[in-house]
């Protein structure tokens, strides 16, 4: 089951090349029906209290999609900063993995947002990543250090040996905390989204809730602003966590995605909330 959910997450998820945001302004597991906290260890770096799933038999990494259906009409907007570990020269040449006009819009339209971080472009960007991690609006989670894959088969992205897993986990938020982001939160987004069982028990020592998505936007490489709007407003359901990015190189559309479809969903009664939100209204105690 886990290997098929994992394929299929795959087909939906991110190439190789897909990166960031920023911003200079201040075969799956079973879905857990109740989360309860989990022990985080040391490596954690959520503030005391922060949500999350409880870990699976054996203290398997818990994986999170969405929230409940039933608490309300509230939706998570999540943003991948991934930035990889071999595009330094693309960025020293001008190419830009960040987007500072959708955090902008982002901030304008009052939207809070939880953003993926590698911590390549935590490294490349740390202005602006101490900039999302001092804002109250948005939280900064983990999104490994390479964005290279942690499995075979994922978009043809280069594979982190079977014993690094844990210590990518672990290198990205010392990038984190070293870039000046306070609290980074203990939520894990697997590169391209591919994960197997063996993969949550190779990370499991890090304490971190796995974090996919119900959604997804399209907005990686479109040119269609508005074939992602309507990608997206036609996925949304209650609880939802939907996936985007915000880079200008790589998903030039998603300011103005995010510009048409914030106040669709508002009309629509929706609220805007970050992923620690939805963990929490799943049940989880603080």
């Amino acid at each position: 089951m886990i290997a098929l959910a994992r394929r299929i997450t795959a087909l939906c998820a991110l190439g190789a090349t897909l990166a960031a945001c920023g911003g200079a302004d201040p075969a799956k597991p079973p879905r857990p029906a109740h989360a309860e906290p989990h022990a985080s260890a040391s490596l954690s770096p959520s503030p005391a209290g922060t949500p999350t799933v409880a870990a699976g038999p054996g203290g398997l990494t818990p994986v999170f999609e969405h929230g409940p259906r039933d608490k309300g009409k509230t939706v998570a907007l999540t943003f991948d900063a991934d930035m990889t570990a071999d595009e330094g020269a693309r960025a020293a040449a001008g190419e830009r993995f960040d987007n500072p006009g959708l955090i902008s819009a982002l901030r304008t339209l009052k939207v809070p947002a939880t953003v993926f971080m590698t911590g390549r472009w935590a490294e490349e960007y740390p202005d602006q990543a101490r900039s999302l991690g001092h804002d109250a609006r948005f939280e900064v989670a983990n999104h490994s250090y390479s964005h290279y894959a942690f499995t075979g088969d994922c978009y043809g992205l280069p594979t982190v040996a079977k014993d690094g897993k844990l210590a990518e986990v672990q290198r990205t938020y010392s990038a984190l905390r070293k870039a000046g982001v306070p609290n980074p939160m203990p939520y894990f987004r697997f590169p391209g989204g591919c994960y197997d069982r063996d993969t949550l028990r190779a990370i499991s020592g890090a304490g971190v809730t796995a974090v996919q998505w119900d959604v997804i936007s399209g907005d990686a490489f479109a040119t269609d602003a508005d074939a992602v709007v309507r990608q997206v407003l036609d996925g949304v359901k209650p609880g939802s966590v939907v996936v985007m990015h915000c880079t200008r190189s790589a998903a030039p559309t998603t300011e103005k995605v995010v510009r048409s479809v914030v106040p669709e969903l508002r009309r629509q009664g929706y609220r805007f909330v970050k992923v620690s939100e939805l963990i929490r209204e799943s049940g989880a105690r603080r």
